[in-house]
Parts: C-alpha cells; sequence; structure tokens
C-alpha cells in the first residue's frame, strides 16, 4: 500500500456505511487472526473488560497484518499515556471508555494527534514496521486513526452537544449496558428513560456530522439499529460467540447449555 492509503473504517463512516466490530475478549491470538480473516471492519480488542496486556495486543496486531479487518483497542482508561502505548503497538484506531465531558473527549483527540494538533509522543518505532502505508509515518497515523468515544454516563448525555462537537472526534459509541446503570436502571436497555437518552445522543451526533455506534447481539439487531441511525456495531466477544456456535451444535442432540451471548 502506498502513501494514498486511506483507513478503510474512515472510508466506511465518511460514506455513510455500516461498520462492524468483532469483539476480541480472549487472549489467543490464533483466535484474533481468524476473526480477522472474515469480513469484519476492525477487531475491538478488549483491555478494558479482559486480561489482555499490552505483549498480547502487539502480537494480534502482528498476526493480523494484512487481513481484513483493522485492529482498534478499547484502553481501559481515558488517559495520553494510554492510548500512546496502544498506538505505539500499531493500532489504527483507539476507543475511550467513560469519555463523559468535553475535555474528556478532546483528551481523546490529542492522544491519538501529533503536535501542533494533538499531545502523542513521538517513538512509534513498533508501529511503523505494521503500518499498512508507505511513507511519512506521523502525517499517515494523524489522518487515518479513527478516534471512539464512549458515551456511557447519564452526565454525558447532559453535555453531549459540546461532546459531539469536538473536532478529530469520529465516533461516539454508546455503552447502553453502563449508560442503563448510570440511571439507575441496572441494564435494562429498553427503560424510557435510557431510549430517550439514547435519543438524545443520536441526534447530537447527526447535528455535528459523528457517526454514531453501539453493541449488538446479533445480525438482527443490526438491522434494527441501522433504521435507527446507528453506523457501528459491536459483536458479542469471541468467547460468545464460540459459545453460541457450541450450544447451536449441541442443541439438536438434546444438550442445551444455560448460556446467552452478549456483547460486553
Amino acid at each position: 500500500m502506498g502513501n494514498n492509503w486511506i483507513n478503510p473504517v474512515k472510508q466506511k463512516l465518511a460514506a455513510g456505511q455500516p461498520v462492524v466490530a468483532a469483539t476480541v475478549q480472549s487472549t489467543s491470538v490464533d483466535a484474533a487472526a481468524h476473526l480477522a480473516t472474515l469480513p469484519f471492519d476492525f477487531l475491538w480488542v478488549e483491555m478494558e473488560h479482559s486480561p489482555i496486556t499490552l505483549e498480547t495486543l502487539r502480537n494480534i496486531v502482528l498476526a493480523t497484518r494484512g487481513r481484513e479487518a483493522m485492529t482498534f483497542a478499547r484502553v481501559p482508561v481515558n488517559e495520553i499515556w494510554m492510548a500512546k502505548r496502544v498506538l505505539d503497538a500499531g493500532v489504527s484506531g483507539v476507543i475511550f471508555p467513560f469519555t463523559s465531558t468535553p475535555q474528556l473527549a478532546r483528551q481523546a483527540v490529542a492522544a491519538c494527534k501529533y503536535p501542533p494538533v494533538g499531545r502523542r509522543g513521538s517513538g512509534a518505532g513498533l508501529a511503523k514496521l505494521c503500518w499498512p502505508a508507505t511513507g511519512d509515518y506521523t502525517d499517515s497515523a494523524d489522518a487515518n486513526t479513527v478516534v471512539i468515544s464512549m458515551i456511557e454516563e447519564a452526565c454525558a448525555v447532559e453535555q453531549i452537544d459540546e461532546i459531539a462537537a469536538t473536532p478529530g472526534l469520529d465516533v461516539l459509541f454508546i455503552g447502553t449496558s453502563d449508560l442503563s446503570f448510570s440511571y439507575g436502571k441496572r441494564g435494562n436497555q429498553e427503560d424510557p428513560v435510557v431510549l430517550q437518552a439514547v435519543e438524545k445522543i443520536i441526534a447530537a451526533a447527526r447535528r455535528h456530522g459523528k457517526a454514531v455506534g453501539r453493541p449488538a447481539a446479533t445480525g438482527q439487531h443490526v438491522q434494527r439499529y441501522l433504521k435507527q441511525g446507528f453506523q457501528v456495531f459491536q459483536t458479542p466477544s469471541d468467547l460468545s460467540l464460540m459459545m453460541t456456535g457450541a450450544q447451536q451444535y449441541l442443541e439438536p442432540l438434546g444438550k442445551k447449555a444455560g448460556f446467552e451471548s452478549s456483547a460486553i
């Protein structure tokens, strides 16, 4: 790939096309490599709710080079130093949890951009070795790294217009489960209060030209959410997909597991 490479996730977002992320929760590099051969748009490497380390992330990046899916990481916390480490490992997108203030939204963008626009530190020798584009890495990374901020608290919804207006922010991703807990609904994502908050986030994203995303348990859910204006979708984890597949195999044999898959 040459200097003119554009992150295909960026391209799809700009064209208004849906983007589907396969969630990697297990520490298996093989599982991630297999998922990356499927027509997912990116791998959502889960570092907030899993034991995945930076070393494992780096191995996933190396194992998925040239595959169908890009590799993104959800960092455990919205901090510049944390984003710096996953970016230097070679990811092409960062997902920031609990981006509940405009300041945190700006910090997320700053973490992914080199000065003078942002505050990313130089030292991406490892990232350069597996970046899809040739030529200047810093310019390409600034232009192609996808910045995703998660909206997971009621206080974020109260400031959603200012958060959505943040330059350089690509996606507002609604953590619907945490959002429901924030409103005291403890996982009830269909409560009218939660649904009203979701609509408010979608409207703000639309006003400010941002894509909006959410978890989607099944492909049928994706079809439903597309009609609401969602564009970015997170699958259940690799472990959940494995369990669902195993259950489908066992059910005709009269063996039913007490397991229900869900996105994390």
